[in-house]
C-alpha cells in the first residue's frame, strides 16, 4: 500500500523528545548530564502540551475535521499523542526511580521522600518549615462559602482531604507548592534533598489545626499557553498582549492534569469535574511530578559527575582588541567573520560588536531585532541603552509574542523606551524572528554599514548552550539590504527586492542539497525536496526536531537522507547548501522550514560569499554528516534509530577541537584557513 507522503508533525516532535530521553538513559554519559536531560525532557513535554496539544483541543472544540498533511484529524492526533506520551512518561519515571536515584545515592547525593527522613532531619525540617515555608503557604478550602480555587498554569499543588471531628464532615482543600521557593529542600546531613511537596505533606497538621488529615496527593495542571491568536491589528499591541496575558492567567483552558497513581477515584473525579477535563486529559505519573525540578541537582558543584566545562574560544582576528574602539570595525573591513557558538565566544564576537558600536563616537545608529534576550541585565540591552544615552539613533524591534518570554519582553521593552530607544513591534500579522543588527558609522566623508546576521537569539545565557552561527560583515550590499529591511519593519516601506537578502529559499533540482534546520514540516518545501530527489539530486537533511518528510521511499525520496543530532549543546543553526564544490551556494539565517516561518514570520537568510567562510560553513555540515556518536537517522517507516558508531566522531567534541585549533593559530593563518 502507498505510504502517506508526510509524517505527522506532532508525533515527530514526540520522536525528538524520545531522543532527548534516550540521552538520560545513556549510561556512558556523566550522571548529572543524564539528570539534566531528564529535566529537559519534562520542560519539553510541558511546552508541547501548552502549545501543540492545546491547539489540537481548540480544533476539536471548534469541530474542525480537516486532516493534517499526513491525513490525521485533530481527534486522531490527540489519541495517538496520548498513547505515545503515556509510554514516554513510564520510561521517564522508570529511568528516574530505577536508575538515576540509585546512581545518585551511590555518588553521595540522596533524593529523599517523606518516609525516608531521619528523626534529626525531621527536627531540622520543622524549623525550616516554620521559618521559611509556612509564612508563604495559603491553604484554600472548598465548601459552600469557598468555591473551587483557580489552579494556575504549571503549578504544583497538594489536594488534601480533611475531616472535621466535630461535624464529621469531609472537605477538600488545596495547598499550592510555592514556586518562589526552591523545589528541592536540602537536608543538613550531606547532599540529601527532599521535594518541597513532601515537606509540606509532613506538616499538613499545622496548616489545618483541629482537623484530621484523611488523605493528600500532589497534582499539577497545564493550561493553554499559546498567544499566537492575539489580535495583531490591535491599536496598541503591547497593551493587547498584556491584557491577553492577564486573561490567560485566569481563564486559559486546562489541557493536562498530572497525578500520582495512588489518588482515590473520588478525589480524581472532583479534580476532573472542577477543571472541566476528560479522563483522557489525566496522566498518571509514578514518581515526583514535574521532573524539570531535578535541573537543580544537575547544577550541583560536582565536576566528577559532569562533562568537562567548555570555555568558548576567541578567534585570532578578535583577540587582543584593545581600548581603541575602532579595532573591531577595522577587522571587519578586512573581511567578513563567521562565528559558531558556543565553540566561538558570543561575548568576544556578537556582544563585542554591539558594545563597540555603543561606545564608538563615530557610530551614528544601531538597529536591532530582539526576539529573546536575558532581560534588562543583558549586556546587549545595556549597550543599547548606553548608546541611546550617548545620543545615537537606536532602534530595537522587540517581538512581544516570543512564546514564553512575553512578560519579560514587555519589561525590557519598557526599560529601553525609558532610555529613549525607539522601540517598535514589527509588522501587523507577522512575527519578527529574524536575528539581525545594523550599525551605521561615519568614516571620514563616507557612511559605512556593518551588519550582524545570526541563527540564534541575542541572548548571552543561551549562547553557552545553543549551537548557532553568526556572520559579521562590512559588505555594502548586505548593509543596504538590512537598512531596507529595517525600513520595512519600522515604517511603511514595501521593498521586496533585496540585493543579497533572501526571505525564503526553496530547493532546486539537480546536483546536491544539504540543509541543517531545527524543523522541517512545510508541505510545499517537502514536495520541492521530493521533486529534487526524483530529478537526481542527492539530498542530506540535518533536522534536530520535527521532520514531516519521509526519506528513502522508492520513487518518492530514495535520494534523501535525514539525520538528527542530539547532544550536549542544542543544535540551533540553520545552514543551507545548494550545489557541489566551489559552485555551491551557501546561506545561513533564522528560518526553519515550517509554514509559520515561511508564511507568518519575518525571517532573514543571507548568502555567504567569502570563499573561506563558505568552506567553514561547508565543514560544519560535513562534520554533522560524519557524526556517528550523537546522530540518529530517520527511516522510510518514520522510525528513528541511532547511527551505529564506527569512527567514533562526536560532532560537538570535533567542533571544540576545531575552535581550539583556530584560537591557537595566528591571525594571518586564521584569515587564510579559518576566516
Amino acid at each position: 500500500p502507498d505510504v502517506p507522503r508526510f509524517l505527522n508533525r506532532e508525533l515527530s516532535r514526540l520522536d525528538f523528545d524520545e531522543r532527548v530521553l534516550a540521552m538520560a538513559e545513556d549510561t556512558k554519559l556523566p550522571l548529572l548530564e543524564r539528570v539534566r536531560f531528564l529535566a529537559i525532557f519534562s520542560s519539553n513535554l510541558d511546552d508541547f502540551f501548552q502549545v501543540r496539544v492545546a491547539g489540537l483541543k481548540e480544533q476539536v472544540l471548534a469541530a474542525v475535521a480537516v486532516a493534517s498533511p499526513d491525513g490525521m484529524t485533530p481527534l486522531e492526533q490527540l489519541r495517538a499523542i496520548r498513547l505515545r506520551v503515556e509510554g514516554l512518561i513510564q520510561r521517564q519515571t522508570g529511568i528516574f526511580n530505577s536508575e538515576i536515584v540509585p546512581a545518585l545515592a551511590s555518588a553521595g547525593i540522596t533524593f529523599v521522600r517523606g518516609e525516608g527522613v531521619t528523626k534529626k532531619e525531621l527536627s531540622q525540617l520543622h524549623s525550616v518549615f516554620r521559618q521559611q515555608i509556612f509564612p508563604v503557604l495559603t491553604p484554600l478550602a472548598v465548601d459552600p462559602a469557598h468555591p473551587f480555587p483557580y489552579i494556575s498554569h504549571l503549578s504544583l499543588n497538594l489536594a488534601v482531604i480533611v475531616r472535621d471531628p466535630q461535624r464529621h464532615q469531609q472537605r477538600f482543600a488545596r495547598v499550592k507548592v510555592p514556586p518562589v521557593l526552591p523545589r528541592l529542600v536540602p537536608l543538613a546531613e550531606g547532599e540529601r534533598y527532599i521535594p518541597m511537596e513532601d515537606v509540606i505533606a509532613l506538616h499538613l497538621q499545622s496548616l489545618f489545626p483541629g482537623m484530621e488529615i484523611v488523605d493528600h496527593h500532589p497534582f499539577r495542571v497545564t493550561r493553554d499557553g499559546d498567544l499566537d491568536d492575539v489580535d495583531s491589528d490591535a491599536e496598541d499591541l503591547l497593551a493587547a498582549i498584556q491584557t491577553e496575558l492577564r486573561r490567560r492567567r485566569r481563564h486559559a483552558r486546562v489541557v493536562r492534569l498530572e497525578v500520582n497513581p495512588g489518588m482515590s477515584a473520588e478525589l480524581l473525579e472532583l479534580l476532573t469535574r472542577e477543571l472541566e477535563l476528560q479522563p483522557s486529559d489525566v496522566y498518571q505519573v509514578d514518581g515526583p511530578l514535574d521532573l524539570s525540578a531535578v535541573h537543580a541537582l544537575a547544577q550541583l558543584d560536582r565536576p566528577d559527575l559532569k562533562e568537562e566545562p567548555w570555555t568558548p574560544t576567541t578567534q585570532p582576528r578578535l583577540q587582543g582588541l584593545g581600548a581603541e574602539v575602532p579595532d573591531l570595525f577595522v577587522v571587519l573591513r578586512s573581511g567578513d567573520l563567521l562565528a559558531q557558538h558556543p565553540y566561538d565566544s558570543f561575548a568576544t564576537s556578537v556582544e563585542a560588536f554591539i558594545d563597540h558600536a555603543a561606545s564608538d563616537p563615530n557610530v551614528l545608529a544601531i538597529k536591532q531585532t530582539l526576539y529573546r534576550t536575558s532581560g534588562p541585565a543583558s549586556p546587549i540591552v545595556r549597550a543599547l541603552i548606553r548608546a541611546a544615552e550617548a545620543g545615537k539613533q537606536v532602534v530595537a524591534l522587540v517581538e512581544l509574542k516570543a512564546r514564553g518570554d512575553e512578560q519579560a519582553n514587555i519589561a525590557w521593552a519598557r526599560a529601553l523606551e525609558e532610555a529613549n530607544v525607539h522601540v517598535v513591534y514589527g509588522l501587523v500579522g507577522l512575527k519578527t524572528h529574524a536575528k539581525v543588527t545594523s550599525v551605521v558609522r561615519r568614516e571620514g566623508r563616507h557612511i559605512q554599514h556593518y551588519v550582524h546576521v545570526g541563527t540564534g537569539n541575542y541572548n548571552p545565557s543561551t549562547a553557552h548552550q545553543y549551537e548557532d552561527v553568526s556572520l559579521l560583515s562590512a559588505d555594502p550590499d548586505l548593509g543596504a539590504d538590512v537598512t531596507e529591511l529595517f525600513n520595512l519593519l519600522t515604517g511603511y516601506s514595501r521593498q521586496n527586492r533585496y540585493r543579497k537578502l533572501l526571505l525564503e529559499r526553496e530547493g532546486k533540482p539537480g546536483g546536491r542539497i544539504v540543509i541543517k534546520v531545527n524543523n522541517l514540516v512545510d508541505p510545499d518545501l517537502i514536495d520541492a525536496l521530493y521533486q529534487s530527489s526524483q530529478e537526481g539530486a542527492e539530498v542530506d537533511l540535518i533536522v534536530r526536531s520535527m521532520c514531516s518528510l519521509r526519506p528513502c521511499v522508492p520513487g518518492l525520496s530514495e535520494r534523501i537522507r535525514v539525520r538528527s543530532i542530539v547532544g550536549r549543546f542544542l543544535e540551533h543553526s540553520r545552514i543551507f547548501s545548494f550545489g557541489r564544490g566551489e559552485d555551491a551556494e551557501l546561506y545561513l539565517g533564522s528560518s526553519d522550514l515550517m509554514p509559520r516561518n515561511l508564511d507568518r514570520r519575518v525571517e532573514v537568510v543571507v548568502p555567504v560569499t567569502d570563499s573561506l567562510l563558505r568552506a567553514r560553513l561547508q565543514s560544519i555540515l560535513d562534520v554533522c554528516l560524519a557524526d556517528d556518536v550523537l546522530a540518529w537517522e530517520l527511516s522510510a517507516d518514520g522510525a528513528w534509530s541511532k547511527v551505529p558508531t564506527v569512527m567514533g566522531l562526536n560532532s560537538h567534541r570535533r567542533f571544540q577541537e576545531l575552535a581550539l585549533d583556530r584560537a591557537r593559530s595566528n591571525g594571518a593563518a586564521s584569515r587564510v584557513t579559518h576566516g
